[in-house]
């Protein structure tokens, strides 16, 4: 048999894109449940120890047994094992669909659940089909931390952490396809109420625990909105700093503006005004900004490009107008230096970078 344990400790997981966009309709403990299965499946493609509390065993060809101590499926101080007694009923009878345009396909995710009562273990089994989807990356992945997914009371701001976790590029849907997606196609017939009580629910809760959030467009055919264009951006006092120290110095350096700037706007940024990384990255704090609440920052950046390139200083006319549009009041010098004194031991002139002030002006 092949077993396989895990580490309860931070960490990324990497979800298949097939999962992410899949049709189902779980409760914020079924998802609990999936999460763990994808964590397991990637130890052990990873080749990670065993530990007996935390397995994934091979019973047949096509068949996987999981056992998990109960209460990682909790958060902590829970114990209220019935809701998770009640999601692994539930799951046994559930399926997921994924559906693209070549196949369509529907699978059960679990089957013949156990809780070993005096044990406090849960125990279910997999079949090869669930294991080979969780492992399939050919239609891309998503990348996102665990714990924080853990912390989600709404199933649907889990969802929407799993498609915007380090996205950089907006993202286009139809109505019909994310009522799918999250199983809600019956109802939400109004799509301002679907918006409401889902899209906007989901913001608001990543707003507050997820380091990447979204604004949104309604899009119409006609006088119907069908779609809603997305906009990602990354809310710097919700990144786990101690997560990034694990993963070491080279994804700090995602948290530059090549991170935090829409693609396409970066390299207009860089094409038609000249900017260099390091001017970017001085200057983070107001394009970060930009991105999250300019629904359109490209189309803002070439329409001002005639009187930017008519300015003394195109850059600095950028940076002037950037503010303007989201009225924000520059502060003075001395208070910019007095505060990057009061944060950081260096010169005067990396004190300035370190703050975001505009020091192409």
């Amino acid at each position: 048999m092949n077993k396989i344990s895990y580490p309860l400790v931070k960490k990324e997981v990497i979800q298949s894109y097939i999962v992410t966009t899949a049709y189902y309709d779980f409760n914020v403990y079924e998802k609990r449940v999936l999460y763990r299965i994808i964590e397991m499946t990637q130890d052990l493609l990873e080749g990670k120890k065993l530990n007996q509390k935390y397995r994934l065993d091979r019973l047949l060809t096509d068949l996987w047994e999981v056992h998990l101590p109960i209460q990682v499926l909790l958060q902590e101080n829970d114990t209220n094992y019935s809701r998770v007694k009640a999601a692994l009923r539930s799951l046994s009878r559930k399926f997921i669909q994924y559906e693209d345009e070549r196949v369509w396909r529907e699978f059960p995710l679990i089957g013949y659940p156990e809780i070993l009562k005096y044990s406090g273990m849960v125990k279910f089994k997999i079949h090869e089909d669930i294991y080979n989807v969780l492992l399939d990356f050919s239609k891309g992945y998503k990348k996102y931390e665990l714990m924080t997914a853990f912390e989600f009371t709404s199933v649907y701001a889990m969802r929407f952490y799993e498609l915007f976790s380090k996205q950089k590029t907006p993202l286009i849907f139809s109505i019909t396809d994310l009522k799918k997606m999250f199983g809600v196609e019956k109802k939400y017939k109004m799509a301002n109420d679907f918006i409401r009580k889902v899209i906007e629910a989901a913001k608001k809760e990543l707003d507050e625990k997820s380091p990447y959030s979204f604004t949104y467009t309604p899009l119409k055919t006609g006088r119907k909105m069908t779609s809603i264009k997305f906009y990602p951006y990354v809310i710097r006092e919700n990144v786990d700093m101690e997560l990034i120290e694990i993963q070491g110095e080279a994804d700090k350096r995602k948290y530059g503006a090549t991170f935090l700037i829409e693609k396409q706007a970066l390299e207009y940024l860089r094409e038609h005004y000249n900017f260099s990384n390091p001017e970017l990255n001085n200057n983070i704090g107001l394009f970060e900004k930009a991105n999250r609440e300019i629904p359109d920052l490209l189309y803002f950046l070439s329409e001002i490009k005639a009187k930017a390139s008519r300015a003394n200083n195109p850059k600095g006319y950028v940076i002037n107008a950037l503010r303007k549009k989201m009225n924000i009041r520059p502060k003075p010098k001395k208070e910019v230096v007095k505060e990057a004194e009061d944060k950081y031991k260096t010169s005067a002139k990396e004190k300035l970078k370190a703050v975001g002030f505009p020091i192409d002006e």
